[in-house]
């Protein structure tokens, strides 16, 4: 069996630009994207802690350094500048490697700096017991 985990996520990220008239897509600063093992291409969804739009789209690099975090064609509609997001990428990972398997989550600060990196296991929790009515 396998179970679709989350591999990599950036959290709060503030979007710099939106391009309409651009093919839709998310472009990324490198540095972010190298952050959470993310490459160009690559599907992501993306929720607009603002907005509560959530959408899936794919990513292009932006010069590293910049702190480009830009939504471009038909995403544009879906947030505007200053805005922030969770860009979260997914995996296939098997059942016997839930729990070593590694999730990527970075912050990031108002400028799209990295403000921590961590990689966390992906251990089950344990079932939270429900209250019991009365």
């Amino acid at each position: 069996m396998y179970r679709i985990m989350l591999a990599s996520k950036i959290h709060g990220a503030v979007v710099t630009e939106a391009n309409l008239y651009y093919e839709g897509s998310l472009s990324l600063d490198r540095e972010l994207l190298k952050a959470a093992d993310l490459v160009p291409y690559q599907q992501v969804q993306v929720y607009n802690l603002d907005t509560g739009a959530r959408f899936e789209t794919y990513l292009l690099p932006a010069p590293a350094g910049s702190g480009t975090v830009c939504l471009n064609g038909a995403a544009a509609r879906l947030g505007q500048v200053g805005d922030r997001l969770i860009i979260a990428a997914y995996r296939l990972v098997e059942e016997s490697q839930v729990g070593i398997f590694l999730t990527t989550i970075v912050h990031v600060d108002q400028e799209n700096r990295i403000r921590a990196s961590d990689s966390l296991p992906t251990k089950p929790s344990k079932p939270r017991s429900r209250p019991r009515q009365s």
